[in-house]
Parts: structure tokens; C-alpha cells; sequence
């Protein structure tokens, strides 16, 4: 049982997620009802995920996730999501930020919409805010994302897709010192 389930009721978060929308591209495409579904599921990422201790979403365009990701992090490339993890125990959790662009962009690339690309970026973002990191846990947060994206009915999140990323390379140069070690030409 939820430890905020008592007699039945929900109790309402500690804290709210709060997802602002600046500097987007005109061609963004993002409707009043997309915009409502985006709020929607950050108060849902909030409940399920961040155990009520909210969170703030900004969604934005490539220049400004370019100037984030170099005065935060020292590198000088826009990404699709950058997470600020508050470091606290308790109250909200961090920000995050999204880029518009690179949403649409993935969301051509893996055949769904803007809304639900901006889901699973918020989601990995969340993982982050509460203290996963992919890169050092050993497949942790990875599991929990799948575990989550499936909950919520989301299509493969960002860790799998740079897992198959990395493999297809790999996969191709085995086949390639395979034919080498045959004789074969590489094809």
C-alpha cells in the first residue's frame, strides 16, 4: 500500500510539479491540449516517481539547453534533457530542462508524438532528480525506467535506445573480424 493511501484517499503531494513553456519554436506544435497532457503527466511523474516532492519542467528550445548544458556542464551541444537534482532529502526534487526541438526531432525519428517524447524525457529527467544515474548503478535506473515506462504506457525510453545505439557498431565489427579471420571481404 502507497504510504500515501490512508482510508481510501489519496493525499494530495508535498509538493506540485510545475512544467513552464519559454522561448519555443513557432512551429512547436504544441496545442493547449497537449500542453494540458504534459501537466497532467509531470503531477502524475510527481505521485508515482518523485514521491509527491515535486519538481519544475522547463521546455525550451536547442539554443537554451546548448547554454545550460555549457554553463552547467561544461559542454557546448544542445541535448534533449538536462536534469538539476535539488540535493535535498526533502522538499522538491530539482528541474529539468527540455529541448522543444530535439523532442519533435525523436519523436519523427521513432515513430510517436511530440507529447510522448516529452513524456520519456521527463521521466529519465525524474530518475535523475531522485538520485539515479545510468552511467555508474550498474542497470538500476534502466530497470526502473522500463518498469515506469511501461506503468505509463510509453513506448522504449532513452537508456535503450543508446544501449541498441552502442550494440549495432559493436555488432558490426565482430562480423568484420569474423570475415577478417575467414578471409572474406567485409560486405
Amino acid at each position: 500500500m502507497s504510504p500515501r493511501l490512508s482510508n481510501a484517499r489519496i493525499t494530495p503531494p508535498e509538493i506540485d510539479a510545475c512544467v513552464l513553456f519559454r522561448n519555443l519554436p513557432r512551429n512547436c506544435g504544441l496545442s493547449p491540449v497537449d500542453r494540458r497532457a504534459i501537466r497532467k503527466y509531470a503531477s502524475q511523474l510527481n505521485l508515482d516517481v518523485a514521491s509527491g516532492r515535486g519538481f519544475d519542467c522547463l521546455l525550451t528550445n536547442d539554443e537554451h539547453l546548448r547554454a545550460l548544458n555549457l554553463q552547467f556542464r561544461g559542454n557546448d551541444y544542445s541535448t534533449d534533457v538536462l536534469s538539476f537534482p535539488s540535493g535535498a532529502a526533502r522538499g522538491a526534487a530539482g528541474e529539468l530542462a527540455i529541448s522543444m526541438e530535439r523532442a519533435a526531432a525523436q519523436a519523427r525519428q521513432f515513430g510517436h508524438s511530440t507529447v510522448v517524447e516529452i513524456q520519456i524525457l521527463m521521466l529519465h529527467g525524474v530518475l535523475h532528480l531522485i538520485g539515479h544515474d545510468h552511467e555508474r548503478d550498474g542497470g538500476k535506473m534502466r530497470r526502473l525506467e522500463r518498469t515506469w515506462r511501461l506503468a505509463h504506457d510509453l513506448p522504449s525510453g532513452l537508456i535503450g535506445r543508446r544501449q541498441k545505439k552502442a550494440a549495432v557498431p559493436a555488432a558490426r565489427a565482430t562480423v568484420a573480424r569474423r570475415n577478417l579471420r575467414s578471409g572474406r571481404a567485409a560486405q
